[in-house]
């Protein structure tokens, strides 16, 4: 039982941070989140780039592409304003463990960069464009 436990464990460490963020929300949950926030006709609503992806209708009748924070349920519409620079960007990711950060860009509602996360690994990381947390990580 023991190394059935252990290698479980092993199993979970060497998986990416992305599979186990994908658990942390279903996609019951997701369609939830985007209805409580007015958002119907949901579609094509699948995970990918370390966050879940959709597109919808938005409360105002807009249709729209939103990226969903797979931890939190936070949603990002496609053209939402951007409240940190890329200067912003990169001092956050620096504060967090990230180094070597490149091809930093705004696009569809989040800031995407490439970098080195803490533990070392080259990642591309989705980050929450008001407050410059990582939202979503992947293997780059």
């Amino acid at each position: 039982m023991k190394k059935i436990t252990s290698l479980s464990m092993v199993l979970a460490l060497a998986l990416s941070g992305t599979a186990l963020a994908q658990d942390a929300l279903t996609e019951h949950q997701v369609r939830g989140k985007l209805a409580e926030q007015g958002y119907t006709k949901v579609n094509d609503l699948k995970f990918g780039d370390g966050v879940w992806k959709a597109d919808a209708r938005s409360a105002e009748g807009n249709r729209v592409e939103v990226r969903i924070d797979p931890a939190t349920g936070n949603v990002y519409p496609d053209e939402q304003i951007a409240n940190l620079s890329e200067a912003d960007v990169r001092a956050r990711l620096a504060t967090a463990g990230y180094s070597n950060v490149h091809d930093v860009d705004y696009e569809d509602g989040l800031w995407n960069a490439e970098a080195d996360d803490p533990a070392g690994r080259d990642v591309e990381v989705k980050i929450d464009p008001a407050t410059g947390k990582v939202i979503g990580k992947e293997k780059d």
